[in-house]
């Protein structure tokens, strides 16, 4: 972004025109898209009250805007998990598949019985790096904590969630009595 330029709304309408898409699926991949532009329209205008603080590169003001929305979205008490848009996916999948098609059904079932299986954190880690391309230390700051913390968190997600992938029937067992003579490891911790 060009801050050497004395006008403030030059300087916001070049942010508004470069993020405004990444931050409208930012909040759509959290939120009811029919709440998401209320989120966007919120971060904007925090970026134009706090336009000073707004780091200068665009890189750093795309990651301010996206911890900003962070902050909108847990302010609101309205954020949905990912798993539940990956869910109403898999539900409007045709109900007559392939065997090639089936195959790719039942993966995108393991993975999103193994996606509910994360805490919420966990999803947001993996979901700030994979979806939104963001750094470790972009990552961290979006969720006020640190560079190192944010990559611990995320090593975790990636093994918890490898872990589940793995094992998909221990999900299943989780959410219904196993059958006689079949052992789940339930009281495994994470």
């Amino acid at each position: 972004m060009n801050r050497s330029t004395p006008d403030p709304e030059a300087v916001f309408r070049e942010l508004y025109q470069a993020t405004y898409d990444d931050l409208l699926l930012f909040a759509e991949r959290r939120i009811h898209p029919a709440l998401a532009d209320d989120v966007v329209a919120e971060t904007f205008l925090t970026a134009w009250r706090r336009l000073g603080d707004v780091p200068a590169p665009l890189d750093e003001a795309r990651a301010w805007l996206f911890g900003v929305a962070h902050n909108v979205l847990r302010n609101r008490h309205r954020s949905e998990n990912r798993h539940q848009g990956l869910v109403l996916r898999i539900l409007r999948e045709p109900d007559a598949v392939s065997g090639a098609e089936a195959e790719g059904v039942a993966a995108r079932v393991d993975l999103v019985r193994a996606w509910q299986r994360l805490s919420p954190d966990e999803q947001q880690a993996i979901t700030l790096t994979a979806f939104e391309g963001l750094t470790g230390a972009q990552a961290g700051r979006v969720l006020g904590i640190s560079r190192p913390a944010f990559s611990l968190r995320l090593l975790r997600a990636r093994r918890r969630l490898r872990r589940h992938l793995r094992s998909p029937h221990e999900a299943v067992a989780l959410n219904r009595p196993p059958h006689p003579g079949t052992t789940t490891e339930i009281g495994t911790s994470a």
